[in-house]
């Protein structure tokens, strides 16, 4: 059910190794890494490898795959918070920039709205090497 990757995208760059990202977790059907513009420290991205724009865009099957990642990126998410949310905006009017079936693991630590509209700043080496080391399996 998933489409074919648009001519652009950066998730599938990612995917296909031809653009960096700080990697958290692989298999052969689903990936995650951080957020390159993190709303918290931590801030994870865990998406499908094949390319699809929306939630609806999957097969159930397909989508148990994501669910399985993402709950390992939660409990991985825990050894830094015992809170956390997890996201999914769906469409450009509901917040989503990459048209690439995408969850957000935002871990909280006391801050009022991680969602802010605020300007988000690029997470750094030195920031993403720290926040890794704490994630890493198992």
């Amino acid at each position: 059910m998933a489409s074919a990757a648009p001519e652009k995208c950066v998730f599938c760059d990612i995917v296909a190794g031809k653009a960096p990202a700080y990697k958290v977790y692989e298999d052969a059907s689903t990936l995650a890494f951080l957020d390159l513009f993190p709303f918290t420290r931590g801030h994870l991205l865990v998406i499908p490898k094949r390319h699809g724009a929306r939630f609806t865009d999957f097969a159930p099957e397909d989508l148990a795959a994501v669910v399985r990642t993402l709950r390992t990126i939660c409990r991985r998410a825990e050894r830094l918070t015992p809170d956390y949310n997890v996201a999914l905006n769906a469409g450009a009017k509901a917040g989503q920039i990459v048209f690439h079936l995408h969850f957000h693991v935002i871990p909280r630590y006391g801050e009022a709205n991680p969602f802010h509209p605020g300007r988000r700043t690029r997470i750094t080496e030195e920031e993403a090497v720290g926040v890794m080391a704490d994630l890493s399996a198992p």
